[in-house]
């Protein structure tokens, strides 16, 4: 106790597990000098991720003991403070931590700015989020139309989770993007356009090639890499959906 207050950090190490921190980010935050907090595990299935060693739990399982303590990621902030603006949570699917909104409100109090990498799986965990001012940038990737995210992601996913939470950020999100990393085998023109309509009247649309290499899925491997020229095309389809449509060369 600190004054009469609970300790927020340790009052979240029991649930929040975090896999992995990349120091320095100039990409994944905008306009900001930010680091990466990754957090392990994901309910979705994507055949082609390419770290199916922080999705599948026997994988999981071996990397446990490498995973860090959430007052070695406060530690690390501290020192890093009046150096980063900000700190994005990524993963794996960082909304099934239990810890998740501790955890923010950890780093908000110590004045970073937070960015939060999302499936959208979970709009119930992103309401609280935002009503609190917790997250000041949603990145939530939009994987498919809504009639192939089951064939995509997983027969587990709720499409009308993924519409509400698209919905709920479009609404609510201090600022935000959507985004999706195209595969050429399963993102023809029809499903394209079935995904214009869940942009819609969005601030921002980001466009992302898949390349082929070690995927979840091993059918996936030998997919087709998707050209900076393919992005271009396939962009044009969303055109006027949303404020800005970008296309981010660099990312898989």
């Amino acid at each position: 106790m600190r004054g009469g207050k609970q300790d927020v950090q340790s009052a979240i190490w029991p649930c929040m597990n975090i896999s992995a921190i990349q120091k320095l980010t100039l990409l994944d935050f905008p306009d900001h000098v930010a680091c990466i907090v990754f957090t392990p595990g994901c309910n979705f299935r994507c055949g082609y991720c390419h770290n199916p060693e922080f999705v599948l739990p026997e994988s999981l399982q071996k990397l446990r003991k490498s995973f860090l303590t959430t007052s070695s990621a406060f530690a690390f902030l501290k020192e890093r403070k009046g150096k980063l603006d900000g700190v994005v949570i990524s993963g794996g699917e960082p909304t099934l931590q239990r810890g998740l909104a501790d955890f923010l409100r950890g780093i908000k109090e110590m004045g970073f700015k937070t960015k939060l990498d999302t499936n959208g799986s979970l709009p119930e965990i992103l309401r609280p989020l935002f009503k609190e001012r917790l997250v000041d940038y949603v990145a939530m990737d939009i994987k498919t139309s809504l009639a192939r995210y089951q064939e995509l992601a997983s027969a587990c996913v709720r499409p009308e989770a993924i519409l509400e939470s698209i919905t709920l950020i479009k609404e609510q999100a201090p600022d935000y993007e959507f985004r999706t990393t195209v595969v050429k085998e399963h993102h023809d023109e029809g499903t394209l356009q079935d995904m214009r309509e869940l942009i819609d009247g969005s601030r921002r649309y980001v466009l992302q090639g898949f390349r082929p290499g070690k995927t979840l899925h091993p059918a996936y491997e030998k997919c087709t890499k998707v050209s900076d020229q393919d992005l271009v095309r396939m962009s044009r389809t969303f055109s006027q959906a949303a404020e800005t449509i970008l296309i981010r060369t660099q990312s898989i």
